[in-house]
């Protein structure tokens, strides 16, 4: 139960006959009148209930993006219902319409649609849907909050899609299937043409030119049908903020784009996410459509305030797949947690498989290394300069154990390592 604000104004208005016949019947006779009219009030306040209630399925939905939820509201009464739900999100969700107006004849039903946009990557949740029903005079009403449980699935935004066709082009040009008709560089055979002025004489079939008028090439195309494997750190140090959002989510971007591209390119790709155990796993082999199956394991991963337990690594390779493979390591260059965990077992990888480290730069080093107007801000460019060598040390580091590293800015680690692909595929090195 609850009061409204025309039932104190009553209220106030009621104390106007005690300051004139100021005695304990005038009081008395005052408390009795509101007790009254407010007993009849609740009395033909229809209750909320008395109600049938359904909302919308599930649904995914990309970060940042508005989507559309609804409850219907049946009424089960014999009065007409008046007053106010409230369906209660969480604020993550950003709902635009919170508290929305009631009125219900009985037996209809009402559809209360609510914007939600989220801006957390995750789920958002909904558990309770409150009902307010108000009397005919609107003094007082009933009050009643539904467990109504209802959640939204909010998958990585994936910005970097926009980029997708150009690399897929550039793959197909690669691959021999484009406008541009160009044998591939890869080591799988792909069929016999006669020669041309140009062609590289390594590649004449001598044995094919014995049996014909004129000599016989054989052309090649990239590999296909390879294994890409994407490895997400999801350990304490990608949980650092670079710019709006954390290392693990520029990774994120970059393991989609890769999955996209690889997918695209005949490759078989598979995805970890792991820091002390394996956080989430997906694979091109499964059922359904890959970059949906990937986002949606990735949507509800964080990064978890644990050091990276590299060792754990090659045995989940090996369980994938015992032939060579594209390793792709999205790993912050973290010195104490590569030294430690990744250097290593990093020699067991590269026996057999091409590694590519892909890790996220930090912006605001390039800005702190340029500003030296103060002796403040020289000390700190200083300390900037000397993380940026500690990373290129790094680099070189991780180049003798034979990985390859590919680091960029958040914005264009997913395309840096895109072309990092497209050059491996090119060179037949998968």
């Amino acid at each position: 139960m609850f009061v409204s604000s025309r039932f104190v104004l009553l209220a106030a208005i009621g104390f106007v006959p005690m300051v004139l016949w100021p005695s304990w019947g005038t009081v008395f006779a005052l408390v009795g009148l509101l007790a009254l009219v407010l007993a009849i009030e609740l009395s033909l306040t229809p209750s909320p209930r008395a109600v049938a209630i359904r909302r919308s399925d599930n649904k995914q939905v990309r970060l940042d993006t508005p989507l559309e939820v609804w409850v219907e509201v049946s009424n089960r009464a014999r009065r007409r219902m008046r007053g106010h739900i409230r369906d209660g999100w969480q604020p993550s969700a950003h709902a635009d319409q919170p508290l929305q107006a009631l009125n219900l004849a009985p037996g209809s039903t009402q559809r209360f649609t609510t914007v939600v946009t989220p801006s957390r990557r995750g789920t958002v949740r909904t558990g309770k849907l409150t009902i307010r029903t108000t009397g005919p005079l609107g003094l007082a009403g009933r009050q009643y909050t539904h467990a109504l449980s209802g959640e939204v699935t909010v998958v990585p935004p994936f910005r970097s899609r926009r980029h997708l066709p150009s690399r897929i082009q550039q793959l197909r040009e690669i691959d021999g299937r484009s406008a541009v008709h160009m044998p591939g560089a890869g080591h799988e055979f792909d069929s016999l043409r006669g020669y041309v002025r140009g062609d590289d004489v390594r590649t004449i079939d001598w044995r094919a030119s014995a049996r014909s008028d004129e000599l016989i090439v054989r052309t090649y195309r990239p590999e296909r049908d390879r294994r890409v494997v994407v490895v997400l750190d999801s350990s304490r140090a990608s949980a650092v903020r670079v710019g709006d959002e954390t290392r693990f989510d520029a990774g994120i971007e970059a393991a989609l784009f890769m999955a996209a591209l690889a997918n695209a390119g005949g490759d078989r790709v598979d995805l970890l996410a792991l820091d002390q155990t394996v956080r989430a796993r997906s694979s091109s082999e499964e059922k359904g459509h890959l970059l949906h199956r990937v986002a949606t394991v990735l949507a509800k991963v964080f990064p978890r305030l644990l050091a990276a337990d590299w060792s754990i690594l090659p045995p989940e390779i090996a369980a994938i797949s015992r032939q060579r493979a594209l390793i792709v390591l999205v790993t912050p260059l973290d010195s104490g947690a590569i030294e430690e965990g990744l250097l290593p077992i990093l020699p067991v990888l590269t026996h057999r498989h091409v590694v590519l480290v892909a890790a996220v730069a930090d912006p605001e080093l390039d800005e702190m290394a340029e500003q030296r107007d103060t002796p403040d801000s020289a000390f700190i460019a200083a300390s900037a300069e000397a993380q940026k060598l500690r990373n290129r040390n790094l680099i070189q580091l991780l180049n003798r154990y034979g990985a390859e590293v590919v680091e960029a800015q958040p914005d264009d680690l997913p395309m840096a390592v895109g072309d990092a692909y497209l050059r491996l595929k090119a060179a037949g090195r998968l």
